[in-house]
Formats: structure tokens, C-alpha cells, sequence
């Protein structure tokens, strides 16, 4: 009986892409559903055979600690460098896309707002 072993939603491509490639190294018998045409979905990682996914769980649990350090330390360098990206970096690269984020942010928090500000006159 296939067993879940990693949901694949919001997940970078290259984390997707070293899990795939660390399950086949140590073959274990996986397959991958996906967000399917309207994304609404499962995309997934699934271990077929039962008796791996111990092996795969201990497998995905030790990648993820050694990427979350390398992720951090990349950070943490960029940071140091004062290469990484910031408001300003955002604004700069697209700044149409940028101001319509703010004001749909706006919209959002200033139509409930005023919505309660107006049942309170009546």
C-alpha cells in the first residue's frame, strides 16, 4: 500500500528535484502525484512499498536538517555580503507589480475597516 512521505506544494524545484534524486540513490520505489489542471490536487511525493517508508522517512528527515542549515548559512552569508534581497531589491525589479501589491494590502485591511466603522454609526 503507497504511503505519503513528502507534500511537494509550495516546495523550490531544486528541494523537489534532490528528494527525488536521494530516493532513487538509495532505491526506494516512489512516485509523484501532481496539482493536476486546476491545482486543486495533491502534488506529493509517495513511497509504493510500506515497508521503505521507514527507511525514506529517516532518509528526508536527515536531508531536511542538512538543508535547512545550508539554506541559513547561505542566508546568513548573502546578509553579510549585502547581497540579499530587500523591499527595495523587490521595488526596483518590478515596481508596477510592487505598487499593485500595496494596494490591493490596502483594499484589504481598509474595506473591513470601514465596514465595522459604519455599522458602529447606526
Amino acid at each position: 500500500m503507497s504511503k505519503l512521505l513528502f507534500k511537494l506544494r509550495n516546495v523550490p524545484d531544486d528541494e523537489a528535484e534532490e528528494v527525488r534524486v536521494l530516493l532513487s540513490e538509495h532505491q526506494i520505489d516512489f512516485y509523484e502525484t501532481t496539482a493536476g489542471n486546476w491545482g486543486i490536487s495533491m502534488p506529493a511525493l509517495w513511497v509504493r512499498e510500506e515497508s521503505q517508508y521507514e527507511q525514506a522517512r529517516e532518509l528526508l528527515d536527515t536531508y531536511q536538517v542538512e538543508r535547512s542549515a545550508r539554506v541559513r548559512e547561505e542566508y546568513d552569508r548573502l546578509k553579510r555580503e549585502g547581497k540579499h534581497k530587500t523591499i527595495i531589491d523587490s521595488f526596483r525589479e518590478n515596481p508596477f507589480a510592487f505598487i499593485a501589491y500595496l494596494f490591493v494590502v490596502y483594499a484589504l485591511l481598509y474595506i473591513p475597516f470601514k465596514f465595522i466603522s459604519e455599522l458602529g454609526k447606526q
